[in-house]
Parts: C-alpha cells; structure tokens; sequence
C-alpha cells in the first residue's frame, strides 16, 4: 500500500488527529481554523478558511492528498480535484463516525497501532461516561444551541455526547439531520415549551453571550435560565468531530450535568 506524505488538511479535525497519531510529519497544510494542537498554526502553513479558499495556495504546499469534511468544503475539493490531487471527504455526524475517521486515518497514514490505540482510550472514557451518567438519579433535560440567528440546536455527535453524559438531549428528534438547515428552530417558544433544565451555547465563530439568549422574550421562565444554569462552550471543545469532542466536549457536558444533578438532589 501507498501511504501520503504530504496531506493538506483542509479540517480542524484531520489535523487534531494526525498529531495525536504522531503523523504530524505527513501534514503539508492545514486550515486556518486549527486550534489543536495550538503549534499546528506555528509549524504548518495555513493554506485556506473553513469553506473558503484559493486553489493556489493549497497546492503550493505540494499535497499527495488533501483532506475535507462534508459537503461545505465541496468547492475547495472540486478544485483540489481538477488539480490532479487525490481527495479523501470525510462526513462523520456521529460519535462512531469520529472513531472510524481515526482508524481510516491511520491508515492511510501507516499509523494503524496508534489510531486503534487511540480510539481504545476513546472508547474507554465514552463507556466510563455512560457508566456515570446511569447512576444518576434523574437525567437533566439539555438544549444545546449551536447558532443564534436563526437559532439552530445540536447535531448527531452533540446530542450523542448529551447522552452519554447523563443528559436528555431536548431536540434528539432532529439532532440526526446533518445540514444545519434541518435543525433550524423555526418558534423560539418551542423551547420554552420543551423546558430544559440545562443551556448549553456554542455559537460557531462567535462568543456565546448568555445575557443575550436569558433576555429573549418568555426564557426567563426557562428552569436552566432560573437555576443560573446556562453555560458556553468552545465551539473548538465541540463542535469538531474530532478527538476533541470526546477529550474536552464530554467533560465538560458531565459537568453541568452533574451540577444540575447536585442542585437537584440534595
């Protein structure tokens, strides 16, 4: 088998991931919104946007293979491929999609022991989160907003992290849709009506700002806004199908969980 020696990574999480597999070697280019590790933006060229970028400038860094994810990187890859460049699109939107993009990693990579090991210690904290979150009394009831104008509610690995963290994801009923389209709260009042106890916000490529979601008209009487129980995350923690999700998503899900739990129960 062939393996790649200069991959452009035109995702946050490819990158994540090769430097996890110890192939950060292999990587030629990378997104300028790769936050992990935090050298990636010091050693590796920045080579284009999230959906954006010129065609130039990925193949100036002279890639046997660039690597995408999901239909909104479509133009770039379009591009990549007249160019004669091999492309591998991944579309995980699940939390086993985010495992088997490590093991396909690692191999394309030659780092097949280190992807299976990684996804192992994965699996191991999943399983120890789902063992946690059954020996809680009683399960919080979380909205996750991903956008706010209009606002869109978590997607498949989010509302699978809710999960296994002991929550009940309130918008499970549409978490599957993988287009931010699909899971557009079209009546803002359907949340109230739906009653979490927890908010979670993580406004992708914009600081979630808790006073503004409490000040919207009817939310005060949200139990999550009453109990003071409305927290941001980084939508780097979360909302990149990565390891990351796993390693600093989910812990941070337990705890508000748990928070909730404590408020609760005693």
């Amino acid at each position: 088998m062939s393996f790649y020696h200069r991959i452009a990574c035109l995702s946050s999480e490819a990158v994540e991931t090769l430097y996890l597999l110890g192939a950060e070697d292999r990587i030629a280019g990378v997104s300028g919104f790769a936050t992990r590790p935090a050298r990636a933006r010091r050693d590796k060229p920045a080579i284009c946007g999230f959906s954006s970028g010129q065609i130039q400038r990925i193949m100036a860094v002279e890639p046997d293979l660039v690597i995408a994810f999901s239909d909104m990187q479509a133009d770039l890859v379009a591009d990549a491929i007249r160019a004669g460049v091999e492309v591998h699109v991944f579309n995980q939107r699940t939390v086993e999609g985010i495992l088997d993009m490590i093991i396909t990693l690692g191999r394309l990579v030659d780092r097949q022991p280190a992807a299976e090991m990684l996804v192992g210690e994965l699996a191991a904290r999943l399983a120890a989160a789902a063992a946690h979150a059954a020996s809680l009394p009683e399960r919080a009831r979380v909205y996750f907003e991903e956008w706010n104008e209009p606002l869109i509610c978590g997607i498949g690995w989010v509302s699978e992290l809710i999960d296994l963290a002991g929550g009940i994801d309130i918008f499970a009923d549409v978490a599957g849709k993988p287009a931010a389209r699909g899971r557009i709260i079209a009546d803002p009042s359907e949340v109230i009506r739906r009653a979490p106890d927890v908010i979670i916000g993580s406004w992708c490529g914009r600081k979630f700002r808790p006073e503004e979601l409490a000040a919207r008209p009817g939310w005060e009487a949200i139990p999550a806004v009453l109990d003071g129980l409305v927290i941001g995350m980084k939508s780097a923690d979360i909302l990149s199908p990565g390891p990351s999700a796993i390693l600093e998503g989910l812990p941070q899900l337990q705890a508000v969980v748990q928070r909730w739990s404590t408020l609760h129960t005693t």
